[in-house]
């Protein structure tokens, strides 16, 4: 791996005069949004929302874990367990690199980059595929040519640019406008991460002075600039870091207080910060409840909805991006022959609760649809050590006339004739 990625650090072909900021794609460039606040991915997780964003679909997709499916003559797939490329996906793609991190890290790049890139470390004549390397999106460089083939320029480790063939990079786009290259979400949302940064910053502004308001103390008659001083001092031990802060205040001289500073209550901060919450799930399609905002009219029902709506609005269309990417860049034109196929198990992530799962495989059972080992497998159960485990029922007023689906009938045992 050292030496494939030593090369990376040769002279670029670039020109060496080249400034930096050149080649930055746009994601790397500040954003900066009407609050002034300026955007790019690492200041979007700072918003706390956007973090829970992609930690949520992160790792329910990293949990799900993929296989790579084989199907099979009579219809169905089986785990492809003996291909080298099912244990990059399902377990290490590389040495010391899980194969949770890898699909972790590619959602993230995904949700804030809009491109992930990983390397495809292929070894000997047939391009077997050795170990998969997750690459910053910061050292790759995508580049349309003429002919509409993809030209990706790698930084290596004194920050030069090489050519990486097209077949050793595994590029994940997000949602794209022009079909090689993916948008870049922190930028279509910088308006909303933007606003959520400066409510934060405001909000803790308030509280760093003791969530005492500013404002004008008006006293009747004029002072002197000694007497000016003296109350300016004296006001400043009442403040929220001074000796008296907290201790009720005299005022002489028909003083007056006059507030110059909207409290939180007045400009509804936990309204609008609970809306930018909304605002920035909407932006990564995400639902609310799953970060945490949960609905003051949500019941228990409902909510069990909006997981369901979650898997399908949001987790399986990460995974068919996901499989989809996989299977063009990573399977071999006799791999695509064959059918094989990438597969996230969602069911991993979304499983209910007992009595629903087991009311539901019940009804399986009952209609010959899974075996009693296929309902222990579903609840990480070993197999029945008898052969009645593999064995499928059916209720005997829904079997077929041939009786295909019925159980065998026991043959009652012969009993011996009596001696006379």
């Amino acid at each position: 791996m050292r030496g494939l990625f030593g090369a990376l650090a040769a002279p670029s072909r670039k020109s060496a005069d080249a400034q930096t900021l050149d080649w930055l794609p746009g994601f790397l460039l500040d954003a900066a949004s009407k609050t002034g606040i300026s955007i790019n991915w690492s200041t979007a997780l700072q918003v706390t929302a956007m973090l829970a964003c992609c930690r949520v679909v992160g790792e329910d997709i990293a949990v799900s874990r993929c296989s790579l499916m084989r199907p099979r003559t009579g219809g169905g797939f089986d785990v492809a367990s003996d291909h080298d490329l099912h244990q990059l996906l399902y377990l290490e793609p590389s040495e010391g690199l899980t194969a949770f991190s890898l699909w972790e890290t590619i959602v993230f790049h995904v949700m804030l980059c809009g491109n992930a890139y990983v390397f495809i470390n292929r070894v000997g004549d047939s391009g077997r595929i050795h170990e998969l390397l997750v690459l910053e999106p910061a050292k790759v460089q995508v580049t349309r040519l003429p002919d509409r083939t993809l030209r990706y320029d790698v930084a290596g480790e004194d920050g030069g640019f090489r050519t990486v063939p097209n077949n050793l990079i595994w590029h994940i786009r997000g949602p794209s406008w022009n079909g090689w290259m993916g948008m870049e979400t922190v930028r279509l949302v910088r308006e909303a991460l933007g606003l959520s940064l400066a409510l934060e910053g405001s909000h803790a502004e308030l509280h760093s002075g003791g969530t005492k308001q500013s404002g004008v103390y008006a006293i009747e008659g004029e002072l002197t600039g000694k007497q000016h001083e003296q109350m300016v001092t004296w006001l400043k031990r009442y403040a929220a870091a001074g000796d008296l802060s907290g201790a009720p205040m005299v005022l002489d001289r028909g003083a007056k207080w006059f507030n110059q500073q909207m409290s939180g209550v007045d400009t509804e901060h936990l309204a609008t910060r609970n809306y930018q919450v909304q605002e920035v799930c909407r932006g990564v399609r995400v639902m609310p409840i799953m970060v945490g905002l949960a609905d003051k009219v949500a019941t228990y029902s409902s909510s069990e909805q909006m997981f369901l709506a979650h898997r399908q609005y949001t987790l399986t269309p990460w995974a068919g991006r996901l499989e989809q990417s996989g299977e063009v860049s990573l399977l071999t034109a006799a791999d695509k022959r064959q059918g094989l196929q990438l597969r996230f198990d969602l069911d991993v992530s979304m499983r209910g609760d007992f009595k629903s799962r087991q009311e539901g495989r019940q009804i399986q059972r009952r209609n010959g649809i899974i075996n009693a080992n296929d309902w222990r497998a579903g609840e990480n159960l070993n197999p029945r050590s008898d052969p009645g485990g593999d064995q499928y029922i059916v209720e005997a007023n829904m079997a077929i006339q041939d009786g295909r689906d019925l159980p065998v009938p026991a043959t009652k045992p012969s009993i011996p004739p009596k001696e006379q």
